[in-house]
């Protein structure tokens, strides 16, 4: 897992370290410690730790007047034992919010497993953007990870559409990126 890097072409664009309004601004990581660990497997350095003790993240893309962020998953995220959804909701989505941003996209190609819990911190996640037009997207989750998300029945607050799941998202500018999504969704709205 430690070969393992967060995505990194958009870096020239946007870094959240280096971004003041940003949860992990100031937060450089040691380039030469390998430290965080998902369990015993130790994971690259670029993983930002939000207070989860198996799920890592990094936030790839904000843009402030386009009210979007994009971020990045890897490990197993697991509400049931440590309430991740809490400390991301808490720790690094509500700062997101106090800024402004009402869409996420997020990527979790790199998400192992899923354990859910209720939903509530993702109703209330919901709740807070939806009448603004905004939403969440989760696109690249493995197959047995979304159906354990569609048990806890998050399908209601997050968008986990089969057109999103092999999105070559890599291939698009972080801008066309959610605009092909935004346009996916419309679609699936009026359908």
């Amino acid at each position: 897992m430690h070969k393992i890097e967060p995505y990194w072409k958009w870096r020239g664009k946007y870094i959240a370290e280096e971004d003041s309004r940003s949860p992990f601004y100031g937060k450089f990581p040691n380039e030469l410690q390998y430290t965080q660990t998902v369990y015993n497997y130790y994971i690259h350095p670029h993983w930002s730790d939000f207070g989860s003790n198996t799920l890592y993240l990094k936030v790839l893309f904000v843009d402030y007047n386009e009210k979007f962020a994009i971020i990045e998953f890897i490990g197993e995220w697991n509400d049931c034992i440590d309430n991740d959804i809490m400390y991301l909701k808490s720790d690094v989505i509500d700062s997101m919010l106090s800024e402004g941003i009402i869409k996420f996209v997020l990527i979790g190609e790199n998400v192992l497993n899923f354990h859910g819990s209720d939903n509530e911190y993702y109703k209330e996640w919901h709740e807070s953007i939806a009448d603004d037009g905004g939403w969440v997207i989760s696109i690249g989750f493995r197959q047995h990870v979304l159906e354990e998300m569609y048990k806890t029945e998050l399908h209601h607050f997050i968008f986990m559409n089969e057109r999103f799941l092999d999105i070559p998202w890599r291939n698009y500018r972080p801008q066309h990126l959610v605009e092909l999504l935004e346009n996916l969704l419309i679609k699936r709205l009026v359908q």
